[in-house]
């Protein structure tokens, strides 16, 4: 699919903003049951942003990571990226702002990485965490081909999150990001990345991950990364029988999981930017509204929405009352 971006939409800045917003939205109801969040913000959960400025977690903060990575890298290799990447990610792991509850897997392979250790060595080998994809969204604005794509957002996810489906996952992450920015639907993602994930079912991107396969004791590359798709393929199964039902507007979450793991964010995030398709922020809320990790499950369905709509998409107010909104709005014009 060509790259055809409408920059007076600015689907970019719309995706970014979009993942920065849901994830403030989802902060305060991450561990609090459906009832308890409908409770305190009425049926359709948290539409409003609250804070000046309003807060985010570590999925906007490591998104921003991978961003400036992407940003600075004068080509697009994994010789050049891996290293900008890890100094990313080890500034955010000692910043004093590093205080929302981030998770233990990127904390835990942060330390080995900043011993020097190859990252294939310091990542989690049986984590598929969406800390993988929660943070990928850049990787699906750069101005790269697909093959690169692939291999960011893979490389991305492993230096933390080495399980197959992590990788997968935020391949397909990156990939519903940039399909989107292209001028795909909503409606038509699913059966996109199912197309996708069958296509790629068997490559391993040597490359880009090195002998990564052998640390975690596949019997071959084409084994250790079909494992990571096939795992994407069941929760895209499972996504596109949810939203072939009547929805009955309830917890997203009993439909595509929960989204502590990189496939569930992913399916569920999907699902609420899909049923919402035209209500942007009802989508957001949705995400947000549900028993599992909401801010994660919101913030990537406010970056799928976002590179779909763009700008528009979000009230013209809540760019400034966003955390982080210098940043967002700086590498969002870059990619714009």
């Amino acid at each position: 699919m060509a790259a055809v971006i409408h920059s007076s939409r600015l689907r970019a800045s719309g995706s970014l903003f979009g993942l920065a917003y849901g994830d403030a939205l989802g902060k305060p109801t991450e561990f609090l049951t459906v009832a308890e969040i409908q409770r305190r913000y009425g049926p359709t959960g948290p539409r409003e942003l609250a804070g000046e400025p309003a807060l985010v977690t570590d999925d906007t903060q490591m998104a921003l990571a991978v961003g400036w990575a992407l940003h600075e890298a004068p080509s697009l290799t994994p010789e050049v990226v891996e290293p900008l990447l890890r100094r990313r990610f080890l500034a955010w792991a000692v910043s004093p702002d590093n205080n929302r509850a981030p998770g233990m897997t990127c904390l835990r392979a942060c330390a080995d990485l900043s011993r020097g250790l190859p990252w294939q060595e310091a990542t989690v080998a049986d984590s598929k965490g969406c800390g993988a994809n929660m943070r990928v969204t850049p990787v699906g604005l750069v101005d790269a081909d697909l093959d690169t794509l692939a291999g960011l957002a893979q490389l991305q996810a492993g230096l933390t999150h080495g399980h197959p489906t992590g990788l997968a996952a935020s391949e397909l992450t990156a990939y519903a990001v940039f399909a989107l920015r292209a001028g795909a639907t909503l409606p038509e993602l699913p059966a996109l990345l199912a197309e996708r994930a069958l296509a790629q079912r068997l490559i391993y991107r040597e490359r880009w991950l090195g002998d990564l396969w052998q640390r975690a004791g596949s019997s071959s590359p084409a084994d250790f990364i079909a494992a990571g798709w096939d795992e994407c393929l069941a929760a895209l199964r499972r996504l596109t029988v949810a939203l072939g039902e009547p929805d009955d507007g309830g917890d997203p979450c009993r439909a595509t999981g929960e989204g502590w793991v990189a496939e569930e964010a992913l399916a569920t995030a999907l699902f609420c930017a899909v049923r919402h398709a035209d209500d942007p922020v009802a989508a957001l809320a949705r995400g947000a509204t549900t028993a599992g990790d909401s801010d994660s499950i919101a913030a990537l369905a406010g970056a799928f929405v976002g590179a779909a709509t763009g700008m528009a998409a979000w009230p013209s107010g809540w760019a400034d009352r966003i955390e982080y909104a210098d940043q967002l709005a700086t590498l969002g014009a870059a990619w714009d």
